[in-house]
């Protein structure tokens, strides 16, 4: 049966409210959370291109084996499910109002390698072996080796198994009126204001502040520094400056809500070109690996 629109709300809601109660395969009415979504992607729609028609039925697939699925799984295929509503939405809206649309206008900004080239590896790993000791790389060496040793640490098979006891998902784009308390997500908007002073209670302390929006809506971003050193008026200037004005902004965090509304907890901040521009930054955007800390080691 093809009808003319997605439910774009009802979706997102679903969505949304799944991610809110940790993954559980809710019950709602009629249907439990996986049954739902995978019957709503299963219905077809003549405005999608062919691209866009395999990537929907695709995830309608994926959703038909949520409730075999880990955790981790079922949280990255809701994150994955949700960047493409937003993407698909924007692309059939921009087709609807007669704008010329191109698939790669509307996909998110993507974050850049963080493995060297397989030619750049050649040359510089050449001679790596699973039984080499860690001084002996050249990105280690002997003082970084110590602390190593520490975590249990000495060869570079030691390093393939050394796993994270939890991830923090920042990959999990979202829109700001979408944004859901307790998720870790990553969102793009421009800079609509920008502050950065010392507290008039605590002259060690300054704060950047950022009003960042996007075409749902707006957040207000706060970050602190300790130090009288972050209290120099040419630093303050020069954040001012970064964060001008109708800046791209990417920022990264945890969705809390405080007595002002809803924001990021101490966000991770990264100035783009342009809207769609590759994301530098080594935890924007990315799926961070969480390591348990050992006394005289280094985070």
């Amino acid at each position: 049966m093809a009808t003319e629109l997605p439910n774009w709300v009802r979706l997102q809601k679903a969505l949304s409210v799944e991610a809110e109660k940790g993954f559980t395969d809710l019950m709602g009415n009629q249907y439990r959370f996986s049954e739902f979504l995978c019957l709503s992607f299963g219905e077809t729609y003549h405005i999608l291109t062919v691209h866009e028609q395999r990537r929907w039925a695709t995830i309608a697939r994926d959703f038909a084996s949520y409730p075999q699925m880990t955790p981790q799984q079922r949280q990255h295929l809701v994150a994955e499910a949700r960047r493409f509503l937003q993407e698909l939405q924007q692309a059939i809206e921009s087709r609807l109002a007669g704008e010329v649309s191109q698939p790669s206008q509307f996909k998110s900004p993507r974050t850049t390698p963080l493995i060297a080239s397989k030619n750049e590896e050649t040359a510089t790993n050449r001679r790596v072996t699973l039984d080499q000791p860690l001084a002996e790389l050249k990105a280690v060496g002997v003082r970084k080796s110590r602390h190593l040793e520490r975590l249990g640490l000495h060869q570079v098979r030691d390093i393939l198994f050394y796993y994270p006891r939890d991830h923090i998902d920042y990959a999990n784009q979202v829109n700001i009126s979408n944004l859901v308390v307790g998720e870790t997500v990553t969102i793009m908007g421009t800079v609509k204001r920008c502050n950065c002073f010392t507290s008039p209670r605590n002259k060690k302390l300054t704060i950047l502040e950022v009003i960042l929006k996007d075409s749902t809506g707006q957040i207000k971003l706060n970050r602190f520094f300790a130090g009288t050193r972050y209290s120099n008026r040419g630093w303050q200037y020069q954040q001012k400056s970064r964060y001008a004005s109708g800046a791209v902004v990417a920022a990264s965090g945890l969705v809390k809500k405080n007595k002002y509304g809803v924001t990021l907890e101490n966000p991770e901040l990264e100035v783009l070109d342009q809207p769609g521009a590759s994301i530098e930054s080594m935890k924007i955007g990315r799926v961070l690996p969480v390591y348990p800390l050992t006394e005289g080691v280094p985070a």
